[in-house]
């Protein structure tokens, strides 16, 4: 196997950008917009979000109105929201992350991801077919059935969710089958330090991907496991959540990608996911940008005092005031009552008509506390909830 599945995985930086506008702007063109003169101008187009995109099924079903090509499955996610789905090579590209865990030729995964209705599997599927590995369409459940067939058919990668090999091997060991899985691609949940390393005691390489039925594949691990290399046909920028703005480069916000998949060309979609940008680049040779990996959900929807806050609606208090740097809701306890405090960065020593906009906007009034510019947190968090309920 080559170190890398493609040439495209080592390009300069300049060729990727290069390559990444020309494809972006036939993507544009599809959804009405104008060319753009490079990367950055996407920073001034909406954000799509997934409420949004819902909406927009449901108004022109089954996908929102937007531009879909060639399709050959339609698959439903929860909400319920219609995904397209095309049998080209690696339509979902997810064939760049299992050559990257050492999976090709001669390989049978054990794909535990679902079929049914959710694109998972499929998506898993491609990318096994794009490296010229096998498949045992193993979905979830029937533990006995799957530990018995990944002995018989000697099963020596698995494709699932980063818990659910553990069940599969604990469930072997009771049977008293050997297992021959040494290699594992995991996604969709979080894969805790002491799981890989539980993994790793057994003999297995474990690496994770960060993927969404809407995208396919973003970004992935490789055997440096140094963040997550961004896959070569989406644009990922890294945005303040209940905004479009760019965060500076290292600071944590919302994942938007936009994705290079003329067959659905999806412009800005907001994850709703955490991650930051990590400087440098990969020990593994891979020259493209890396993320940390998912640092939590950039919906912090709160309710206080029974009112729901949102990310969106700090987004626009800020937008109020130009003397505001940034802005950040702490919901808190005092005795058996809801608190709420709005921390304001800024030069100024006083804000004409704050108290007004909070209550405009949030629709709750709260304690302000001003604060000087960068003291406020780099964590992504625009609304932080302190409340203890044990």
């Amino acid at each position: 196997m080559t170190s890398y599945f493609d040439a495209l995985e080592t390009r300069s930086q300049d060729a990727r950008e290069s390559a990444q506008l020309q494809a972006l702007n036939t993507q544009l063109a599809k959804h009405g917009y104008d060319a753009l003169e490079d990367l950055s101008g996407l920073a001034a187009l909406p954000v799509l979000r997934k409420s949004e995109l819902a909406a927009k099924q449901a108004e022109a079903p089954p996908f929102g109105g937007l531009p879909v090509s060639n399709l050959a499955h339609v698959f439903q996610s929860p909400g319920p929201i219609y995904e397209p789905g095309g049998v080209s090579p690696d339509w979902w590209r997810m064939g760049r992350f299992l050559h990257a865990c050492g999976i090709g030729q001669g390989d049978i995964v054990q794909n535990c991801f679902g079929y049914h209705l959710t694109p998972a599997g499929m998506i898993f599927e491609s990318g096994a077919r794009a490296v010229g590995a096998a498949v045992l369409p193993a979905g979830t459940g029937q533990t006995e059935l799957q530990a018995r067939a990944a002995r018989d058919i000697g099963i020596t990668a698995y494709a699932g969710t980063p818990d659910y090999l553990k069940v599969i091997l604990e469930k072997a060991d009771e049977m008293g089958l050997e297992l021959t899985i040494d290699r594992a691609a995991v996604g969709g949940g979080a894969l805790f330090p002491s799981l890989r390393q539980y993994y790793a005691d057994r003999g297995i390489s474990c690496l994770q991907c960060y993927a969404t039925a809407d995208l396919g594949n973003v970004a992935y691990e490789s055997n440096a496991m140094e963040g997550m290399i961004l896959d070569e046909h989406v644009i990922v920028e890294i945005v303040t959540p209940g905004t479009g703005d760019p965060v500076p480069e290292g600071e944590v916000g919302e994942i938007v990608v936009t994705t290079l998949n003329p067959d659905y060309p999806l412009i800005r979609f907001a994850t709703g996911d955490l991650s930051a940008v990590l400087p440098g680049a990969s020990p593994c040779g891979r020259t493209n940008t890396r993320i940390k990996g998912w640092m939590g959900r950039a919906d912090q929807t709160t309710k206080i005092k029974g009112m729901f806050v949102r990310p969106e609606q700090v987004a626009q208090l800020v937008a109020k005031h130009p003397e505001i740097s940034r802005a950040r809701v702490v919901a808190s306890r005092n005795g058996e009552m809801d608190a709420m405090t709005v921390r304001i960065e800024t030069e100024a020593r006083a804000i004409d008509g704050l108290e007004a906009s909070i209550v405009e906007v949030l629709k709750l009034k709260a304690d302000v506390d001003l604060v000087g510019i960068g003291e406020l947190p780099r964590d992504g968090l625009v609304i932080e909830d302190q409340r203890k309920y044990d």
